[in-house]
């Protein structure tokens, strides 16, 4: 069974859910359009190439909303996952950039903590996250006034109260339209838009991240079951959407 077999069935305010993203992506590109004519947007959205932002990348290709797409390329990813980044360059509107960890920092990490280091302990694990998602996010970030992730309520206790405009840093606005969405909000939209997704979903990943911190989930299990499941469900943030943690120092 696909994932649009299972999952797709839209909750009854849909309409209303679907109306109220359309208008926030609308006034967010009008806010933080480009100063100048030829000039790069001030405002992205961070594509993780899972369901929700898949979402979010064809809303602002269809409505031709003048915002940006990068995704961060860890050096981790599936091959599903590299693909359909590969799919999305090719047929977007937007201009898709994409961002990987410095090649060199990456290789002496994994020298040094060997490259199952994310099982070892949380500060290693966050360590990595820092090197192959914090670290390129800040170049992602730089010189945008304005960011859009695929956040959802629905997501995760953590996440309950994301807000869909959210101002707590002053630096930078993040936006996150689908902060209503319910899963077979997302799934519906899919299936009604005819958009492309990552096949692991249909292979019971809900939440796809780095393939060595990724598995499938059972049923009953939580949304991000599959996300560090070795670690306690207080931990389980790479730093993206809280704080960044400090690297650890070198281990003898």
């Amino acid at each position: 069974m696909s994932a649009i077999d299972l999952n797709a069935r839209a909750s009854a305010s849909y309409a209303q859910n679907l109306a109220e993203t359309q208008a926030l992506l609308r006034q967010a590109a009008l806010d933080y359009a480009p100063l100048s004519v030829g000039a790069a947007p001030r405002i992205t959205l961070a594509c993780s190439l899972g369901a929700e932002d898949m979402v979010l990348a064809h809303l602002i290709n269809s409505l031709q909303l003048d915002i940006g797409i990068f995704v961060l390329e860890t050096g981790q990813l599936h091959a599903e996952t590299l693909a359909l980044l590969d799919r999305l360059q090719a047929t977007s509107r937007a201009p898709v950039q994409v961002f990987k960890p410095v090649q060199e920092v990456a290789i002496q990490f994994v020298e040094r903590e060997g490259k199952d280091a994310m099982y070892q302990s949380i500060a290693l694990r966050k360590a990595c996250c820092g090197i192959r998602k914090m670290e390129p996010l800040s170049r992602a970030l730089a010189g945008k006034d304005a960011w859009i992730t695929g956040l959802r309520r629905e997501q995760s206790g953590a996440r309950a109260d994301v807000p869909l405009i959210d101002r707590s840093d002053a630096s930078k606005v993040k936006f996150n339209p689908l902060g209503r969405w319910t899963w077979g909000d997302v799934w519906f939209y899919i299936a009604e838009n005819k958009v492309d997704y990552n096949p692991l979903h249909d292979q019971f990943y809900p939440s796809i991240g780095c393939a060595p911190c990724t598995r499938a989930i059972s049923l009953g299990e939580d949304f991000r079951a599959g996300r560090w499941w070795w670690e306690d469900e207080t931990a389980k943030e790479c730093g993206l959407h809280v704080k960044a943690s400090p690297l650890p120092e070198k281990h003898a």
